[in-house]
């Protein structure tokens, strides 16, 4: 198993256009090939940090997520909402950031 945790900070008061450009991300990723789960949350106290947690079969199906055109779409659109981001790939040997 591989595990992905996505922290999304978007501009203020910029979460609920995370949120609804998520949705149909969430919907085609838990389709994939490979995707165990796929989740978005939203900090209740902080309503523009949000935080992807996602569980993949290998580093494979990973590979494959960031080569989705649904992926590609929700990034490009994601470049004026969002003031920081951060990945973490955690493989049962390493923990990646990119």
């Amino acid at each position: 198993m591989v595990y992905v945790i996505a922290y999304l900070k978007a501009h203020a008061g910029r979460g609920d256009d995370v949120v609804a450009l998520a949705a149909p991300l969430v919907e085609a990723t838990r389709k994939e090939a490979g995707c165990v789960s796929y989740d978005l949350y939203r900090k209740p106290t902080e309503p523009d940090t949000l935080v992807f947690v996602e569980n993949w079969k290998d580093r494979a199906a990973v590979d494959a997520h960031f080569a989705e055109p649904h992926l590609k779409a929700f990034q490009a659109a994601m470049a004026d909402v969002l003031a920081d981001a951060r990945i973490e790939v955690m493989h049962p040997e390493r923990i990646e950031v990119i």
